[in-house]
């Protein structure tokens, strides 16, 4: 996890020794990853997000945290910037996803 939370908030821009966010930075990468974890149909505890994709679980984050106080919402105003939310974050690599399942079933067929 600490590997994961390096890289969110390198990402983020967050210095590593700023930790005001972290509790919520864990919460936001324990949900993604076994968000992600269920659509791919990986239900046990012990099984990690696979390598190949593991792309995903930063990208979904680092949208998550931006929309923060935001939740909920579908779009957003402001001083003439307007922020239009997916009403599913994982939409985007939803491709990748059916391209994995795809392949790792056949694998156990």
């Amino acid at each position: 996890m600490n590997d994961t939370l390096s890289k969110l908030k390198t990402y983020l821009g967050i210095p590593e020794d700023k930790t005001d966010f972290d509790g919520v930075l864990k919460l936001i990468i324990d949900n993604t990853e076994l968000q992600l974890k269920v659509k791919l149909g990986l239900f046990d505890d012990f099984i990690q997000v696979p390598y190949e994709l593991s792309y995903i679980p930063l990208q979904v984050e680092v949208k998550r945290f931006n929309r923060l106080k935001n939740e909920g919402m579908t779009s957003f105003t402001q001083e003439g910037e307007s922020i239009t939310f997916n009403d599913n974050d994982f939409d985007e690599f939803a491709s990748d996803i059916d391209d994995w399942k795809k392949k790792n079933w056949l694998k156990e067929s």
